[in-house]
C-alpha cells in the first residue's frame, strides 16, 4: 500500500473549540496516524500519515472541523513516504 504524509495548518476559530479531540476521532475513523497540534498565533497544525484517500477525507474534513469551528483556511502540503509509522494519533501540548 502506498502511504503518503499530508501537514496541514488550520486558521480561523479552531482554539477553544475540540479541534484537536474531533481531528483524534476523525483520524481514529479513518485508521490514519500523525499529530495535532494548537500553536501560539491561533491555528492548529497537524500532520497525518495513511492513504491517499484517507488523507484526502481528512483534508475535507479539516475544513469543517467540529461544529463550534469555523475554518478560514487550510494550508496543506504533500509528502511521499515509504510506509506510514506504525504509531496511532496523538494530540501534542
Amino acid at each position: 500500500m502506498t502511504c503518503e504524509r499530508l501537514h496541514v495548518t488550520i486558521e480561523g476559530r479552531v482554539q477553544g473549540v475540540g479541534f484537536r479531540y474531533a481531528a483524534y476521532y476523525q483520524a481514529a475513523a479513518l485508521k490514519i496516524g500523525g499529530w495535532v497540534r494548537n500553536l501560539n498565533d491561533g491555528r492548529v497544525e497537524a500532520e497525518f500519515e495513511g492513504p491517499r484517500d484517507a488523507l484526502e477525507q481528512m483534508l475535507d474534513w479539516c475544513w469543517i472541523g467540529p461544529a463550534s469551528a469555523h475554518v478560514s483556511r487550510v494550508e496543506a502540503e504533500w509528502q511521499a513516504i515509504d510506509a506510514a509509522s506504525k504509531r496511532g494519533f496523538v494530540i501534542r501540548d
